[in-house]
């Protein structure tokens, strides 16, 4: 048995905080000052949390590497298990040609470039995010924008930005899947009060675009269409997160979004000449004349729509109950821990969700793309195939990020450190969604930043007498804030429009919104841990 302590080193809670946070700083360093590939970068911070732990804690070598390696089973199934497979399904349509039909279909919905900005990169944007997360939405609406003849910056600048609000439940709630999971806080608490914080980022993000797209005049002509977008998707996801299920909160709030922008009169009417001609200043794709017929168009945004069906009927609640009875949960091998307290810790657990998780949802959605795209069962291994080999760097840091918060976590090293944050009393609400937000700035992904600091906003919040969950909420959508601006999305972003190299000049646009928008979510968090907004919790 492994006992867990606060103040391993010399009794001092500041020293031994100052330890425990070595890992963590390490590898923010070696992302955001040394420039360092994300995936070494997460091994060299695993090998240092094994060493703290180990040396600093006293926690045994066989205990460490256990809990390391729970951590890197987490980050296979259910994470990436969901990231492989929804890009496999992308990469069918792709080489199917179905995708080209889509964005055709897109580009006829307006021809006004500020709705083509909501519905392609905050409407299918969101659902992109829903489905793989990870930087897929920026790359694939980055090159859907720049074919409808958006000027390339102006393309990855709007992608950049409506990539915010979707993202606390991105890849069918991986990130707060993975936030319940390290602080052992519920999961339908934990997405229902993210569920009352994203969607007021929803309500103002179509403004902020039709904004950077047209200026006052797009937010003066358009803001109707924009505030029906953002209002149905802000509510579909606040009632999805809240009422159905995390895992289908995005998907609902980018199929409301986008079905309320179209039910907007003023969305569907043609755009002035010098509104075109000041904002469709690049090169316009002339496959967008093309006419499809329109059973490859059904068969195009079929991928979709059995993707939502699937995930419909499993929330059923005879169906879930039988999905549920496949899951597997057992002791973890070499695992025995308790806290300061003596009472063992959840990680000693480990719950397998064999076919209730999204991952293989999205599977079966696959096997049945297959078929209506009429892609061979060869060919759809063999894509599936190079779907891990393209992911294998992110598999890598994936893993390496989850087993290090798994040994930081277990080995009392996060607990540390929340106590020692706590000391900001009041401020620590202030201060939340900043941890968050600078997380995924450096790392790129809300997903890890809620395994890195999850643990410890849940720890400093019960020590300063805060909620938990409202911490640990703001965590995560703190975070989603930090991703516009995040090496990783802006060299993606870059590498799309085909500006190599522009990294910086994207950072300068799109930093002061990242920064703006901060604050408002700071404000909103504060709010909810007093009087003033208390009400809005559940």
């Amino acid at each position: 048995m492994y006992v867990q302590e606060l103040e391993p080193l010399a009794d001092s809670l500041g020293l031994s905080a100052l330890v425990a946070t070595l890992p963590l700083v390490l590898v923010l360093v070696l992302l955001g000052g040394v420039r360092m590939k994300a995936h070494l970068a997460g091994l060299i911070g695993l090998a240092a949390a094994a060493l703290v732990a180990t040396l600093a804690y006293g926690m045994p070598v066989g205990q460490t590497l256990s809990s390391a390696a729970q951590g890197a089973v987490f980050g296979l199934f259910p994470i990436l298990w969901i990231v492989v497979n929804a890009l496999w399904v992308y990469r069918m349509t792709v080489r199917t040609r179905h995708f080209d039909i889509l964005r055709r279909s897109f580009g006829r919905l307006s021809d006004d470039p500020r709705i083509q900005a909501l519905v392609v990169a905050f409407c299918f944007g969101a659902l992109l995010e829903a489905l793989a997360g990870f930087g897929a939405p920026v790359a694939i609406c980055s090159v859907m924008l720049v074919a409808l003849g958006f000027e390339p910056v102006r393309a990855a600048v709007v992608a950049l930005v409506a990539n915010t609000a979707p993202v606390a439940f991105g890849a069918m709630g991986t990130p707060v899947v993975t936030l319940a999971q390290v602080t052992d806080l519920p999961l339908d608490t934990v997405a229902s009060v993210v569920g009352r914080q994203t969607p007021l980022l929803a309500l103002v993000v179509p403004l902020v675009l039709v904004f950077l797209v047209d200026g006052r005049r797009g937010l003066r002509e358009t803001w109707v269409p924009a505030l029906a977008c953002g209002v149905a998707f802000a509510v579909a996801q606040f009632a999805a997160s809240n009422y159905v299920s995390a895992q289908l909160a995005d998907i609902g709030a980018a199929l409301a979004g986008a079905g309320a922008l179209m039910a907007v009169p003023h969305a569907r009417r043609p755009a002035a000449e010098p509104v075109r001609a000041a904002v469709l200043t690049g090169t316009r794709s002339e496959d967008l004349d093309e006419e499809d017929p329109r059973r490859e168009v059904l068969r195009a945004y079929a991928p979709y729509v059995l993707i939502v069906v699937i995930f419909s009927i499993a929330q059923i609640p005879p169906v879930k109950d039988q999905l549920a009875k496949a899951t597997r949960v057992f002791d973890w091998p070499f695992l025995n821990v308790v806290n300061p307290d003596g009472d063992p810790v959840g990680g000693n657990v480990f719950t397998w969700p064999i076919v209730s998780t999204g991952g293989t949802l999205v599977l079966l959605a696959g096997v049945c793309t297959a078929a209506v795209l009429g892609v061979h069962a060869r060919v759809a291994l063999k894509e599936w195939a190079a779907t891990v080999h393209e992911l294998r760097f992110a598999i890598l840091t994936v893993t390496s990020v989850l087993a290090l918060a798994y040994v930081m976590n277990l080995s009392g090293q996060a607990a540390t450190i929340g106590h020692f944050v706590a000391a900001a009393g009041a401020g620590l609400a202030f201060l939340s969604p900043v941890l968050g937000w600078f997380g995924v700035a450096v790392s790129g992904s809300d997903t890890s930043a809620n395994a890195l600091f999850g643990a410890l906003q849940v720890t400093a919040a019960r020590e300063s007498g805060l909620s938990p969950e409202l911490l640990a909420a703001a965590n995560s959508s703190g975070g989603v804030l930090g991703k516009m601006i995040s090496p990783q999305n802006l060299t993606i972003a870059c590498a799309a429009v085909g500006l190599a190299g522009r990294e910086g000049d994207l950072l300068r646009k799109v930093l002061p919104w990242s920064l703006g928008l901060l604050l408002v979510m700071c404000l909103i968090v504060v709010g909810q841990s007093s009087p003033v907004l208390e009400w809005m919790l559940p």
